[in-house]
């Protein structure tokens, strides 16, 4: 299956843990379920220019039990990519003023 970059990077993960992590350069995002790593590391550097990947790191990430009166159910699950960026690689502009 053919992806373009737009549909497997979906959307950056801004949590507290993950903003620890852009200091030493690694971003989190939302990437689709049926994306590999090396497909998730061409997007993100056909999608920001001047950056160059070193390592791709990723994990599912199960939905949770979610109640609503007696009515219960679970959320979607979906897979998170932390990508690590190569030494002199220029930073992600989105992440900029979270540092």
């Amino acid at each position: 299956m053919v992806f373009v970059p737009q549909d497997i990077v979906l959307s950056p993960i801004i949590t507290e843990r993950s903003t620890d992590g852009l200091a030493n350069g690694k971003y989190t995002f939302k990437v689709a379920k049926e994306a590999n790593k090396i497909e998730i590391k061409k997007a993100v550097e056909t999608l920001f220019p001047n950056v160059r990947v070193a390592k791709v790191n990723t994990m599912r990430v199960r939905g949770r039990l979610r109640r609503q009166g007696r009515s219960q159910g679970y959320t979607a699950s979906w897979k998170k990519a932390i990508v690590t960026l190569r030494e002199g690689s220029k930073t992600i502009e989105f992440f900029d003023g979270m540092i």
